[in-house]
């Protein structure tokens, strides 16, 4: 099993960035997906999550309009689009996914993303 996150980045204040997480290994389409950030000296948080099918997802309030989750189960991507970026974005984003059925989550090894001027 392996979630493997790119496209993180140094970014101005307002600026953009687009992070993606390939997916092998497991029965991606099975498994709801989501995005996680982690802060030097803060707790892991949820940013956004959607299920299996892509239909229902949901957001961090802190992220809510600027962000937005999205996948690809015909290529087992999930992509989370981070526009309006603020200096407080600045953390390690990590990929997870998890099937509550099955009781199987896994974890990415998390890509750093820096918004600064």
């Amino acid at each position: 099993v392996q979630l493997v996150e790119s496209g993180g980045g140094l970014v101005q204040p307002g600026g953009s960035l687009r992070l993606s997480c390939a997916a092998s290994g497991f029965t991606f389409s099975s498994y709801g997906m989501s995005w996680h950030r982690q802060a030097p000296g803060k707790e892991r948080e949820l940013v956004a999550a959607i299920t299996s099918g892509g239909s229902i997802k949901n957001y961090a309030d802190s992220v809510k309009d600027r962000f937005t989750i999205s996948r690809d189960n015909g290529k087992n991507m999930v992509y989370l689009q981070m526009n309006s970026l603020k200096p407080e974005d600045t953390a390690v984003y990590y990929c997870k996914g998890s099937r509550p059925v099955s009781g199987n989550t896994y974890w990415g090894q998390g890509t750093q993303v820096t918004v600064s001027s």
